[in-house]
């Protein structure tokens, strides 16, 4: 009776895990301004194998996120996606422009790298509105002790816009974007404790720009940056050093003052005006090639027929002949060279029979008698 009720609980949480995965996730963001999502690792750990929670086992495995616009193969051109490692958190994150209204329905793949076998679907549903606040200024800040993934949560943007909030001497500030310097063509870091890769972030507010901002649009401030100086220490507002600010690639965007249209081409008749009658151009100065057909062809003939020459005379002249060759030639050596093929058909005649039948090679005598008849003869 109790394994049927264990087996009724793991069931229920079963089908309760399945109808919450299946539930559409929808969440805001308006125009103009940062959105960012996080992807927890352990909502999906709890959703691949539930019922483990029931007898108190409870994995930590690694989980790979992939990301894609529904029906397409990518993400929208405005949402980007970052996950450094399978037992991180995932962030999907971007800027929608104007331009990217409208309903966004994005499909969130987990699969588990401990079976590669569990996958999870989820949709997350993003409603892209229209701008909220207004950012007539707006302030882009490098920081270099940074990467991507640290920056994203929330927590780490309420300490970098504390610090900015000083700066600025403003409450009301609002993140714009955040780039990877990655990006924007920066060097991949050394895989090593304190390499950083960098990260742009753009904050923006009504209020115009303090004075240590407005410093960075100096000619001294860009002496100093040529140098390699840094801003006043009263400028320098980071609680903590990993959010200090990379001053000279601070840049200031002023979009209160209007921007003038762009010149309006004219419009002509489509009519070409008169331009006098044509004049071809006189043809070009005669020019010999005899000299560069020597060069090129007559040369490189005679060097070859030359080579071919003397390769001639090397192959047929400077032989020595049969003659020559049997004369200085021991006749022991010359039977050896001549009886090869023979001795070879008997071998495989002696090969073929029995061997305490088969006759006492001659051929290996012979050489033997020869020896003998010319040292008699001496």
């Amino acid at each position: 009776m109790a394994d049927k009720e264990n087996w009724a609980v793991a069931i229920t949480v079963f089908l309760t895990s399945l109808l919450v995965g299946q539930a559409d996730i929808i969440t805001e963001a308006p125009v103009g301004q940062l959105f960012v999502y996080e992807l927890h690792r352990e909502v999906f750990q709890r959703e691949f194998e539930p019922f483990h929670t029931v007898y108190e086992h409870i994995y930590n495995d690694p989980l790979v996120f992939k990301c894609n616009k529904e029906r397409f193969p990518d993400l929208p051109r405005w949402l980007r996606f970052t996950q450094r490692d399978p037992y991180d958190n995932g962030f999907l994150y971007g800027t929608p422009l104007p331009e990217d209204q409208g309903r966004n329905i994005i499909q969130i793949f987990v699969t588990n790298r401990r079976s590669y076998v569990d996958v999870i679907k989820e949709r997350l549903v993003i409603n892209v509105g229209p701008a909220v606040k207004q950012m007539p200024y707006q302030a882009e800040f490098f920081l270099e002790l940074r990467d991507i993934e640290k920056v994203l949560p929330s927590v780490v943007q309420e300490d970098i816009k504390s610090d900015i909030k000083k700066l600025w001497d403003t409450e009301k500030l609002e993140f714009v974007n955040i780039t990877s310097a990655l990006d924007r063509g920066g060097r991949v870091p050394l895989p090593l404790a304190g390499y950083f890769e960098g990260v742009y972030v753009k904050l923006g507010s009504d209020k115009p720009f303090s004075e240590c901002m407005l410093r960075t649009l100096t000619p001294e401030h860009e002496r100093k940056c040529a140098a390699g100086g840094k801003m006043p220490g009263e400028c320098n507002t980071c609680f903590y050093p990993i959010n200090c600010i990379t001053w000279c690639k601070t840049v200031l965007f002023d979009l209160s003052k209007p921007i003038p249209p762009a010149r309006v081409p004219t419009v002509g008749s489509g009519i070409l005006e008169w331009g006098g009658e044509f004049n071809p151009p006189d043809s070009p100065p005669e020019r010999d090639f005899f000299p560069d057909y020597i060069i090129t062809i007559i040369i490189p003939f005679v060097i070859a027929v030359i080579l071919c020459l003397i390769l001639a005379y090397v192959m047929c002249c400077r032989r020595e002949g049969v003659v020559k060759r049997n004369t200085t030639t021991p006749d022991v050596q010359l039977y050896h060279h001549h009886t090869i093929q023979g001795n070879f058909n008997e071998l495989r005649r002696m090969a073929g029979r029995d061997r305490s039948t088969a006759d006492r090679p001659r051929q290996c005598l012979q050489p033997l008698i020869m020896s003998e008849q010319t040292m008699a003869g001496r």
